[in-house]
C-alpha cells in the first residue's frame, strides 16, 4: 500500500469513525494510528511499520501472547456459559486469585470490566456500612457508570460529584515538598481526609468509604509522602467507612515489589478491584473482599453479571496467571523499572524540561515543566514530545492535572533492550522541543 493510500486509508476511516461514534470519541495522537496486528511489546500499522508498545498494560503478559491465546481458544472451542452453572475454571482461577492476597481478603466477585468491579464495590461499602459518602482523590479515574462517574474526578466537575461525594487532593510530594517535611505533609494531606469526613458527617451522610488508585496514575504517579495512606484509612475506618483498593492499573506485579499496589503501604484494603490486564485483553474484571463483607452484600441484593467470570474469560486469567509466575514477571518488573528510571534521571540532567521523575516499576513517568523553580507546567511542550515519540516508533501517552506528565507503562515483557529505544528516542524528542 502506498503512502498516498494509506493517508487515504486514515482519513476514510476517521470520518466513517465521526459518523458512527461522534467527533468525540477519543483517539491518541494528532495523527491517529491505524494498528492492524500486535506481538509481545510491539504494535503494527496497515503499513506494516513496527511500534514499540510503552503506554498499554491491557495485553499485560504482552500482544497476542501464543498461551492466552491458546487458553481462549480450547475453551472457547469446548464451552461459554453464565455462571448459574457450576465450572471449575471460575472455581480454580479464584482459588489462585485469592492466594496471591492478603488475609483477610478471602472471597470474589467476577464482572467484565474495572468500571462494573468499583461500581460493585461502592454499592457493597453502602450497603455494609449503611452510609452513602465517598472520599476520592481530586483527579482520579475509577471508571464511567453513574456510581463510579462520581468519583472519577478526572472527567466530573465539582458541582457533577453529588453531595455524596468529597474529593481531596492527590498527594503530590513533587508540587509542595518544599514546604514540608515527608512527616508532615503526610499529615497535611491526612487533614484533608479529615476534612472530607467532617464535611459528610455535616451533611448527614457518613462515610461508606475513601478510594485510591494505589499508583495514583491519573494524578501522575505522585511519590506519595511517607504514611500518608495508613494515615487516611485510619480516620476513614474510625468514621465507620471502608477503604476500597483499585489495582486495575497498577495490580499483577506491575509494581515490582509487589503483586498489588496496596501492599507498598502496609495497609490492607477492605475491597480490592481489578480489571484492564486480568485477561490480557480478554474482558474480566473482579472484585476481592472480606468474606463478612461479601456475605453481608450478597445476602441482601443479587449480584449476577451475565458474562463476569464465564469460563473463555477465566481461561485467559489463569493463563495470565501462569505466564506472571513462569516467567517471574514481577522481579522482571522491579530489574527493568530500575534500569528506566535511572536512564530518566539521566536525562533529567540533561534536559530542563524534565522537572521530576516518578513511578514503580513497569509504570513510570517524568514531569515536564517550563521553570524547574516555578515548576510552570510544560503542558504544549509534552503533547509535542508524545507526537515526537509516535512519529519516531515509540508510543507513550500523557497524564495529570497539567497534562504535562509523560505516562509510560508498557506490557510487562518489556526488556532493557527497549528501555534503551524508548529513552534514546526520549533524549531525541527532548533535544528537538
Amino acid at each position: 500500500m502506498t503512502g498516498r493510500g494509506t493517508t487515504t486509508s486514515v482519513e476514510s476511516l476517521l470520518n466513517r469513525r465521526y459518523r458512527l461514534l461522534g467527533k468525540g470519541s477519543p483517539l491518541f495522537y494528532d495523527k491517529p494510528l491505524h494498528i492492524v496486528r500486535g506481538e509481545g511489546v510491539w504494535l503494527y500499522d496497515a503499513e506494516g511499520r513496527r511500534y514499540l508498545d510503552a503506554y498499554n498494560n491491557v495485553p499485560h503478559v504482552g500482544h497476542s501472547h501464543p498461551r492466552v491465546v491458546e487458553a481462549i481458544s480450547r475453551q472457547a472451542a469446548t464451552l461459554n456459559i453464565h455462571t448459574r452453572y457450576l465450572h471449575e475454571n471460575i472455581l480454580e482461577y479464584g482459588e489462585r486469585l485469592i492466594s496471591t492476597f492478603d488475609p483477610p481478603l478471602s472471597m470474589a466477585m467476577f464482572a467484565c470490566t474495572g468500571s462494573e468491579a468499583n461500581d460493585v464495590a461502592m454499592q457493597m461499602a453502602r450497603l455494609c456500612t449503611g452510609n452513602k459518602g465517598f472520599i476520592a482523590t481530586d483527579f482520579a479515574y475509577h471508571g464511567n457508570t453513574t456510581a463510579v462517574w462520581t468519583v472519577s474526578s478526572f472527567f466530573t466537575a465539582r458541582e457533577d460529584r453529588l453531595p455524596y461525594v468529597q474529593t481531596v487532593p492527590a498527594p503530590d510530594s513533587y508540587r509542595v515538598r518544599a514546604a514540608f517535611s515527608d512527616r508532615n505533609l503526610g499529615d497535611a494531606y491526612a487533614r484533608t481526609v479529615q476534612d472530607a469526613v467532617d464535611a459528610l458527617h455535616a451533611d448527614g451522610i457518613g462515610v461508606a468509604g475513601i478510594i485510591f488508585d494505589t499508583i495514583y496514575s491519573s494524578e501522575g504517579l505522585p511519590d506519595v509522602p511517607q504514611d500518608y495512606v495508613r494515615k487516611a484509612i485510619d480516620i476513614v475506618r474510625s468514621a465507620g467507612g471502608l477503604y476500597v483498593a483499585d489495582e486495575v492499573q497498577p495490580g499483577f506485579g506491575r509494581m515490582g515489589d509487589h503483586m498489588w499496589g496496596y501492599q507498598h503501604y502496609g495497609v490492607v484494603p477492605d475491597i480490592v478491584t481489578l480489571g484492564k490486564p486480568m485477561g490480557n485483553g480478554h474482558p474480566i474484571s473482579a472484585i476481592i473482599a472480606r468474606e463478612e463483607l461479601v456475605e453481608a452484600f450478597t445476602g441482601k441484593k443479587m449480584y449476577f453479571n451475565t458474562f463476569g467470570g464465564n469460563p473463555v474469560s477465566c481461561a485467559a486469567a489463569l493463563a495470565v496467571l501462569d505466564i506472571i509466575e513462569d516467567d517471574g514477571l514481577v522481579a522482571h518488573a522491579r530489574e527493568v523499572g530500575d534500569y528506566v528510571q535511572r536512564g530518566l534521571r539521566e536525562l533529567k540532567h540533561k534536559h530542563q524540561l524534565i522537572g521530576d521523575v516518578r513511578g514503580r516499576g513497569l509504570f513510570f513517568g517524568a514531569e515536564l515543566v517550563r521553570d524547574r523553580k516555578t515548576l510552570e507546567p510544560a503542558t504544549a511542550e509534552a503533547r509535542q514530545v508524545v507526537n515526537a515519540m509516535r512519529d519516531r516508533g515509540v508510543l507513550i501517552s500523557k497524564i495529570g492535572m497539567h497534562d504535562n506528565i509523560l505516562k509510560m507503562r508498557p506490557p510487562m515483557p518489556f526488556s532493557t533492550e527497549h528501555a534503551d529505544l524508548l529513552l534514546s528516542t526520549l533524549d531525541e524528542c527532548l533535544a528537538g522541543t
